[in-house]
């Protein structure tokens, strides 16, 4: 029983389109990220965070030295002030040299944390199972904040290490303003309404940033187009510079109107909050040397830890903000991707077959793109035999690259089930699964690295083994690619790169071929219409080469699957399936087929009279 359309295209839209989950919280989110420095530098990390506390201390006291340097010179102590010239003295020694310590010792962490944080950060994008993610335009504006922040992130640990040197100087000046009168703690009561706007501010433009995160994607979308050479000679041909700029322009100022007025409106309750601390700076001030006459000493205490409160403040306040507004901001989103990464594979825990017996079905299987509720496939239900070579065949937007897409796990179906054996592929771990397939695809990645490196990614462990790659090649019938190369295999490839050639697409497509084959003995082999730039002749041989070896004595029950446009090609396929209209409309044998005279056979024969 299958569901009625309105029904499939609502289930189908909510099943590639869910809300996106909120940020982690923000304490726990820095956390996570401080245990992860941790694990990476555990003796850098301690080291730069005891430097930051203990250069605190000696800053901290400068004021209680200036008091008793004032006491003394007043009531003519010469020990005291002795005393006291030498308490400011190591005072300045000991900021002086634990601050240049500790900077050295933080920088030397940064520089190794920083490749940490990068390389977890792509780790885990890589590590999610499905790219559905990378087409959700509110997960997209995520990512590229994330992007831009953790090249910086690394920042956050001194950020957090500075707070608390920052609060420990501000707790050591509150309680020597204390030790003088209670009353003056107030001071830093008044401080509050700094600290709120200080904490509020950079979390409200951080929000009209991410408003407007889309404008400013399109901005450098715009000016990437604009500048390099991929898209140049369009760009020169259509005449369209000039008009990508104006765009580009219009892109950032909508974006800049929502982030400057965040700015302004948060600068005005900032100031208004720096204004009621300085007024009771004043009135303490007042109060010790007029209203308890205290000492001289004390008056100078005072004037000495009232301003240094101030800065304190201000100094703390600020890390704050950057920390808040940022730092913390950043860790979120780091927080968030490695949960997003983890609920990813979190269903995935049954093992892959080591060979394939009863083949792969599909049960009912409907998709959509994610933001869309048009259904790309439509109640499919499939039976792919093991050991079996299919064809699958239809005009453009039939949903041919999106099923095999589906196979390949790089989406998860709206509805329906897919079924290796009896096993669900949901529940496969995609990287476990996706090391049994093998094949190229039409949009194939041109990988400017020298030639064997190229093919050879398609096996990574054995990427240096040079048999490995000249099998690979001969497999993809590129023998004569290789051959035309100024070094063989040992070639450049891309303009770009010193001693780089350049290469035709055809030649990049053989590549891709070659890369595809470098695996034995895969479960799958997908060819998606990955010879699209080759003749007809040249396409048949291979694919009957493929079909040869899926129907091989150590094929392991492989399923062979050729996506082509090219009808004389796939004849030879065991069992070929037609969709149109993201439905599946026909099955069968191309003799088959052909008798019942539907769609099959009317596009055969039109291809059929093109070579006549």
């Amino acid at each position: 029983m299958t569901s009625s359309p309105d029904r499939r295209d609502s289930r189908a839209g909510r099943d590639a389109d869910p809300a996106i989950d909120p940020l982690p919280p923000a304490l726990s989110s820095m956390w996570r990220l401080c245990k992860l420095g941790y694990r990476r530098e555990p003796r850098l990390m301690l080291a730069a965070f005891a430097l930051s506390q203990l250069a605190a201390l000696p800053d901290a006291l400068l004021a209680l030295w200036l008091m008793l340097l004032g006491d003394g010179v007043l009531e003519h102590k010469p020990g005291l002030v002795r005393a006291a010239a030498i308490g400011l003295g190591v005072s300045a020694t000991a900021t002086w040299f634990l601050r240049t310590a500790g900077t050295r010792v933080q920088r030397r962490f940064r520089d190794k944390v920083t490749i940490a944080l990068e390389s977890h950060v792509a780790r885990l994008q890589a590590s999610v199972a499905t790219i559905a993610h990378q087409e959700r335009p509110e997960v997209l504006d995520r990512l590229a904040m994330l992007r831009n922040q953790v090249f910086v992130l690394d920042h956050m640990y001194m950020s957090v290490f500075s707070t608390l040197g920052w609060i420990l100087r501000l707790g050591v000046t509150i309680a020597l303003l204390a030790s003088i009168h209670p009353a003056l703690v107030l001071l830093a009561v008044f401080a509050v309404p700094t600290v709120l706007t200080s904490t509020w501010r950079p979390a409200v433009e951080r929000a009209a940033q991410e408003r407007g995160a889309q404008a400013s994607r399109l901005s450098r979308h715009l000016f990437t187009i604009a500048t390099t050479a991929a898209p140049g000679k369009d760009v020169r041909v259509t005449g369209i510079g000039d008009r990508l700029m104006r765009e580009r322009r219009r892109s950032w100022e909508q974006w800049y109107a929502l982030v400057s007025t965040a700015r302004v409106g948060s600068a005005v309750w900032h100031t208004l909050a720096w204004t009621v601390f300085g007024l009771a700076f004043v009135g303490a001030i007042v109060f010790v040397s007029v209203g308890i006459r205290s000492s001289p000493g004390n008056v100078l205490l005072v004037l000495a830890a009232g301003s240094r409160l101030s800065m304190y403040i201000g100094a703390t306040v600020g890390e704050v903000g950057f920390l808040r507004g940022f730092w913390m901001d950043g860790s979120r989103r780091l927080a968030w991707l490695e949960d997003y990464a983890a609920s990813s594979s979190a269903s995935a825990d049954l093992p892959v077959p080591a060979r394939l017996a009863q083949g792969i079905r599909l049960d009912h299987v409907s998709f959509a793109y994610p933001g869309t509720s048009r259904l790309v496939l439509d109640d499919i239900s499939l039976l792919l035999p093991a050991g079996s070579v299919i064809a699958i065949v239809g005009e453009n937007g039939a949903g041919k690259t999106t099923l095999v897409k589906l196979l390949a796990k790089m989406y998860e179906p709206s509805s329906g089930r897919i079924l290796v054996g009896d096993t669900p592929l949901a529940r496969m771990p995609a990287d476990q699964w996706r090391a049994r397939l093998a094949g190229a695809f039409q949009d194939f990645f041109r990988f400017e690295f020298r030639a064997r490196q190229t093919v050879g990614l398609g096996d990574v462990p054995r990427v240096d083994d040079r048999e490995a790659v000249v099998a690979a090649v001969a497999r993809a019938g590129a023998n004569d690619v290789v051959d035309r190369l100024p070094s063989g295999l040992d070639t450049q490839l891309g303009p770009t790169w010193p001693e780089g050639v350049d290469v035709s697409f055809g030649q990049w497509q053989k590549f891709a071929l070659a890369r595809g084959f470098m695996r034995d003995e895969p479960l799958v082999l997908m060819l998606d219409e990955p010879t699209a730039a080759l003749d007809a002749e040249t396409e048949h041989a291979l694919f009957e080469r493929y079909a040869a070896a899926a129907h091989g004595p150590d094929a392991s029950g492989r399923i062979t699957i050729l996506v082509s446009h090219r009808f004389s090609t796939v004849r030879m396929a065991d069992l070929i399936v037609v969709l149109d209209g993201a439905r599946l409309v026909e099955l069968g044998t191309h003799e088959e087929l052909i008798a019942k005279r539907g769609q099959y056979a009317e596009l055969f024969g039109i291809q059929a009279a093109a070579y006549r």
